[in-house]
């Protein structure tokens, strides 16, 4: 059974210490800041880590590429909005909000490339795919949020604004002083991608502080959460079986199909947790990525088991064709 991912467990502890001790006050705003200065050097130094022929590569399979960026950006927003019509009392606003901005959000990198090796996919068009999932996803996320969320009044074209300034210019910046720092920031992936995550977990607890101080426990049980975690379990399920259907009923070849699968069902909390700082209000945070936090671990769990299946699949094909041969 796979192990329970540490990056969340670090994300747990740190809503444990925000409920338990929450930074308030003017000790709030400085973090705040802080977090802010966090994300742009994050965003900076992911586009002086990110090779320029990665993105040149990722748009030559168009028909996979097309598929997977079809399946993050309107796939999933749309099965989103149809779960809100058709239970829009199923769970707290706050929540049904997050789950609407889960679903805008680009696909994973590290753990789409992880588990299509696993699979025995298509690595290379994981790594495209992945990619620019995630560069589009700069611009393509808070757009879609405008759409999807512009009626609870939580988004306005400042926003925009703000992302762009905030993630879309220190990513170009680290692009344009990639000939000059790309070579360290690759040598040191490792230790960056610790301070990453620790911006990361910066936010987590600056998000949730702030939700705790505007009530949140008091406004969310456990029945709440319970449900909200069966949403997510439900549209999981429902992308899984989707991507399924479609890559075999198109042809994919089954290394195409895996990446395919494997990555168009996935949700970034690397990329959600800052953009839902920039994009909503900080009282609203807390509440806003709770979902994308459970659908994080339960797309790692499920995933997991189904790159396994995948690979004893294609191992016992190989075995039936060397019998044969």
């Amino acid at each position: 059974m796979p192990k329970l991912d540490p990056f969340l467990i670090t994300l747990l502890c740190a809503i444990g210490l925000a409920s338990v001790l929450p930074c308030y006050g003017q000790g709030a705003v400085w973090l705040h800041d802080l977090t802010l200065v966090c994300i742009f050097v994050m965003f900076f130094l992911q586009g002086a880590r990110l090779d320029r022929h990665a993105v040149l590569d990722a748009v030559r399979d168009w028909r996979l590429q097309g598929m997977v960026l079809a399946c993050s950006f309107l796939v999933f927003p749309l099965i989103g909005l149809g779960l809100h019509l058709a239970l829009p009392g199923l769970m707290t606003p706050g929540l049904w909000q997050g789950l609407l901005f889960l679903c805008c959000l680009p696909s994973t990198v590290q753990s789409s490339i992880a588990l299509t090796s696993i699979a025995n996919g298509n690595v290379v068009a994981s790594v495209c795919a992945a990619t620019l999932s995630n560069i589009i996803g700069i611009v393509a996320t808070p757009v879609l949020v405008g759409l999807v969320l512009h009626k609870h009044g939580l988004f306005s074209g400042q926003a925009i604004v703000d992302v762009a300034v905030q993630l879309l210019l220190p990513f170009v910046l680290g692009q344009v002083l990639q000939s000059w720092i790309g070579g360290w920031a690759k040598r040191n992936r490792k230790v960056l991608s610790l301070t990453d995550r620790g911006s990361i977990v910066l936010v987590v607890y600056t998000a949730f502080s702030g939700a705790v101080v505007e009530g949140l426990w008091h406004r969310l049980s456990l029945h709440d959460l319970a449900i909200m975690a069966g949403v997510d379990a439900v549209l999981l399920a429902v992308v899984l079986c989707l991507t399924t259907v479609v890559a075999r009923v198109t042809g994919l070849p089954r290394g195409n199909e895996i990446s395919f699968v494997l990555c168009g069902s996935k949700k970034s909390l690397a990329s959600g947790v800052p953009m839902a700082n920039v994009i909503f209000p900080v009282a609203s945070v807390g509440t806003i990525v709770l979902p994308i936090m459970v659908y994080h671990q339960m797309q790692l769990l499920v995933c997991t088991l189904l790159a396994r299946r995948y690979r004893r699949e294609m191992e016992e094909r190989d075995a039936r064709c060397e019998m044969r041969a």
